[in-house]
């Protein structure tokens, strides 16, 4: 287990790894990086690479954690993955459902998918779905989001890559919005943030920031008109204690 530091949750849990690219969201991939990273120190659930493999020996791990946790569902993968076969993603859900204590995000950019199997899955109220949605040739993926089942919806605009004016937010409770990092980061302009976050003003959506990014993302920060802005659906608030700062395994 490694750690890290995503603020917007305190644990992930993979139950797969691997994936590949579908847009332009994925060209710097954290996780392709990390992967190879772990591939090459030897750790046997990495052991092929960035290829989309199960792992259903990991399925009892959410039963083990004596309190509450925020948990990202797959951080080095993509639950809705074509390869990731209809009956493993409904065990995935079983664990969610058999553990309401712990609230789930799910995140995914095969939001097409997601909401064709939704009505195969079991929408406890402690499972959130999201799709990224780095710039605007996919905004489509927001209205595939609402025909699921979830009864906490979001947005990661993460990296964001460009502006995202008229976001239809309807049924959508949070937005991440944060820039890339790595060592060659695309730039993320202020006025699309500051688009976004009016954008969830008006329509009373919570609005979380991330980070500025760039190469040297720690000294960029996440301060936003003097500011941090870590606010969260109102339901988990309890859950997360008031703390944006939270550790996550990998």
């Amino acid at each position: 287990m490694a750690q890290s530091s995503i603020e917007w949750t305190q644990q992930t849990w993979n139950p797969t790894t691997g994936c590949n690219k579908i847009s332009q969201g994925c060209k710097f991939c954290y996780a392709e990086i990390l992967s190879r990273r772990l591939h090459a120190m030897g750790l046997e659930k990495y052991a092929n690479g960035f290829e989309l493999t199960l792992h259903p020996d990991t399925l009892t791990i959410p039963y083990t954690w004596k309190k509450p946790q925020v948990v990202f569902v797959n951080s080095m993968s993509d639950l809705f993955h074509e390869k990731v076969p209809l009956e493993y993603i409904q065990r995935v859900f079983e664990v969610m459902n058999e553990c309401p204590q712990h609230q789930f995000q799910v995140l995914t950019k095969r939001a097409e998918l997601a909401a064709t199997y939704s009505q195969f899955l079991d929408w406890t109220p402690n499972i959130w779905m999201g799709v990224s949605v780095e710039d605007d040739k996919v905004v489509d993926r927001i209205d595939f989001l609402r025909q699921t089942g979830a009864k906490i919806k979001f947005l990661s605009c993460e990296p964001l890559i460009g502006p995202l004016p008229n976001l239809n937010l309807k049924g959508i409770d949070w937005v991440i919005v944060g820039g890339e990092s790595g060592t060659k980061p695309r730039p993320m302009a202020e006025e699309w943030v500051q688009d976004i976050l009016q954008q969830c003003e008006k329509s009373k959506v919570a609005f979380f920031f991330k980070q500025w990014g760039g190469r040297n993302k720690k000294a960029a920060g996440r301060t936003l008109n003097n500011r941090t802005y870590d606010e969260f659906p109102t339901k988990i608030k309890k859950v997360l204690n008031g703390s944006s700062k939270l550790a996550a395994t990998v």
